[in-house]
């Protein structure tokens, strides 16, 4: 079996890795630091890093470590100078996208969980281009690594609201998100840190279980059962009635506000009406409502809504006593905008069109032993 990359590895599985070579744990915390303090990119420096003991060293040296340092592929700037979104070629060769986006005084990074997504969202690029494979851990990880070494250093916020569906891949998701967040390394803050999922209820319903301590954010985009299947063909599978009432039990579970997306789309979904049924949804639940202009994609006709409409749903969900933002646009020259990521596809990886049944592991998700 091959190697895994250290960057798969949470710091327990790392303390433990040098216990079954016979080193000391306690090793394991200037290895860690090197690897998201120094954001260390060539695995045969480690084994001549001074600060290291020379036990470790002398291991290092003997098992060269396998780490995940992506490609940078392309990288594109919006005319603004806000947004870069970068073009990132994995171990296989497989391409992915990662966005950074800056803000007065933060900058926000938006990374990818899968190639390619199943879930088939009809305005969604990544939807249309089917699913390719999960992310791993590292995988997940380096694109925060990336970000950090574009900036240098100062990341302050990450969303999982790349490429792919965070709760179909929910075990290398969380084992990713507890390394991002360990105070030893990269350090950034849970409450800074949000999941955005199409609704996959169970797991929304592990999460709860597992008392995780991350943002949720949730996509909705339609207020009955026939609005929402005529654009998130997973909710055949996961009612909008039972998507509702996992995300009452999370919110009466973890006493915190869940942000629901909405994608606005002219005549679709953008009437006072749709904001109405919206509102009645929605009580009882701690909440927010994002409000996204629909952003072009080669494989949708449909257009977003004025500022007009816009406004005035805004305006019918704060009746409702229903807080909303209306989004800001932020690199849509560069194609970087929510719902626009796809990436090139090498031909010899397999290929899922959304149509198809979820390919294993299947998102029922169960637990590792």
């Amino acid at each position: 079996m091959a190697r895994p990359s250290l960057h798969d590895l949470t710091f327990r599985a790392l303390e433990d890795e040098l216990a079954s070579a016979g080193l000391p744990r306690v090793h394991a915390l200037p290895l860690w630091r090197a690897l998201y303090r120094e954001w260390e990119t060539i695995g045969p420096a480690l084994a001549k890093n001074a600060a290291f003991p020379p036990p470790l060293r002398r291991w290092l040296g003997e098992h060269p470590p396998v780490l995940d340092v992506p490609m940078e592929h392309d990288m594109r700037a919006s005319a603004d100078g806000q947004t870069q979104k970068f073009l990132l070629r994995l171990g296989d060769g497989q391409t992915i996208e990662t966005v950074l986006m800056g803000y007065d005084g933060r900058h926000t990074a938006c990374v990818s969980t899968q190639a390619g997504c199943a879930m088939g969202c009809v305005f969604c690029a990544t939807g249309q281009m089917g699913f390719v494979r999960h992310l791993r851990a590292g995988e997940i990880v380096a694109q925060v690594l990336h970000a950090q070494r574009a900036l240098g250093g100062g990341l302050r916020n990450l969303v999982l609201m790349g490429m792919g569906e965070p709760l179909h891949n929910y075990d290398a998701v969380m084992a990713a998100l507890e390394i991002i967040a360990d105070s030893r390394g990269l350090g950034l803050a849970p409450g800074r840190i949000t999941i955005s999922t199409v609704g996959v209820v169970p797991g929304i319903l592990r999460l709860v279980e597992e008392k995780q301590p991350w943002n949720l954010a949730v996509s909705l985009h339609g207020s009955t059962e026939e609005e929402r299947a005529a654009l998130v063909p997973v909710s055949a599978r996961w009612s909008l009635r039972t998507l509702i009432s996992a995300c009452h039990e999370y919110s009466r579970q973890t006493e915190r506000k869940i942000f629901f997306e909405w994608t606005l789309i002219a005549g679709r979904n953008d009437s006072p009406a749709h904001a109405e049924r919206l509102g009645a949804l929605l009580r009882g639940i701690r909440s927010h409502v994002n409000l996204i202009p629909l952003n072009p994609t080669a494989g949708y006709d449909g257009t977003e809504s004025g500022a007009g409409a816009a406004a005035e749903f805004q305006r019918t969900l704060r009746r409702a006593g229903v807080p909303s933002t209306v989004r800001q646009r932020r690199g849509i020259d560069v194609a970087a905008g929510c719902g626009q990521l796809t990436a090139q596809r090498p031909s010899c990886v397999p290929f899922f069109p959304p149509s198809q049944p979820l390919p294993h592991p299947d998102p029922h998700l169960p637990r590792k032993a």
